[in-house]
Parts: structure tokens; sequence; C-alpha cells
């Protein structure tokens, strides 16, 4: 991948999930998959394609077997997707975390937009929170099923 980009997201299989701001309800869905997603300000084009063709093709569905073999494209389920810029806390001095890395708004929103669109584009209907908004995020995780993904392959 060319450059240093890390855009990174915490995917989380979904029954169902609700995202509520100051009480109001801005994403809804039956099934499918919770993102959390991080931008660095170091995050392009080519990472958003790499992470969204990984939320929608990952395989963590069961088949007709039990096997994880499907994924949220294969079942028609959803996304729901969160930005996370606490996905970035850097831990490793003191005990508070810092989010030097993480983007700041005017670089993330529209990197967090692109994601967005490209899911769209996939042919999955995506719901949102609100960007920098405090959000009450409810979800059940069956499994449960949490798959990390990193546009650097670092894990």
């Amino acid at each position: 991948m060319e450059g240093v980009t890390s855009l990174r997201a915490v995917v989380q299989r979904a029954a169902d999930c609700r995202i509520e701001v100051d009480g109001a309800r801005t994403a809804e869905l039956e099934q499918g998959v919770l993102v959390y997603l991080g931008v660095t300000a170091e995050d392009d084009d080519t990472a958003v394609r790499y992470v969204s063709e990984k939320v929608a093709n990952l395989r963590i569905f069961e088949d007709e077997d039990g096997k994880m073999n499907r994924s949220v494209l294969d079942t028609g389920g959803g996304v729901c997707v969160v930005s996370q810029f606490t996905l970035y806390g850097d831990t490793r001095k003191g005990r508070r975390p810092s989010y030097n890395r993480a983007a700041p708004p005017d670089i993330a929103v529209p990197l967090y937009e692109s994601f967005v669109a490209a899911l769209e584009s996939l042919g999955l209907h995506v719901e949102t929170g609100t960007f920098g908004a405090v959000m009450q995020v409810s979800y059940t995780n069956p499994g449960p099923v949490t798959i990390l993904i990193d546009s650097e392959k670092t894990f």
C-alpha cells in the first residue's frame, strides 16, 4: 500500500443495532454489522477502499452448516458506522490516552463519509451515528464476534 495509512475498524456482528444522539434515534438495523471507524491524518481513499471491502466481505456469519462462511453482503444485512477517534488512544505513556494520531474533524469527516459511500457502492444499506456527537450505541453481538481491521495490516 502506498504511504503510511492506518484506517482502523472494529467490526462486530450485530443481531440488532441502535444509535441515539440527544435522545433521538439516528440509526437502526435489525441484522448486520456494527463498525467503529478510526481515522488518522495520513489516511486516504486507498485505505477507505481496503477497509470497506474487508468489512463488506468478511465471512463472519454462519452458513447452513454453522460455519462462518457468509458475509454481510451474503446475508442481506446492513451496517451501522460510528466514528471512533478513541481507536487511536495511545496508552503506552501515563494513564491518560493520547489521541495525537487521530485525524482532526476537517480531515476525518470527508474520510468517514467516503467510507460510508464506499460501503453503499458495494450494495450495503448503511446507517450512521452523528460524527463528533456523544452517542448512545446499543446492540446485540451474537457469538460474540468481533474483528479488528487495520489498513496497515498490523493485525
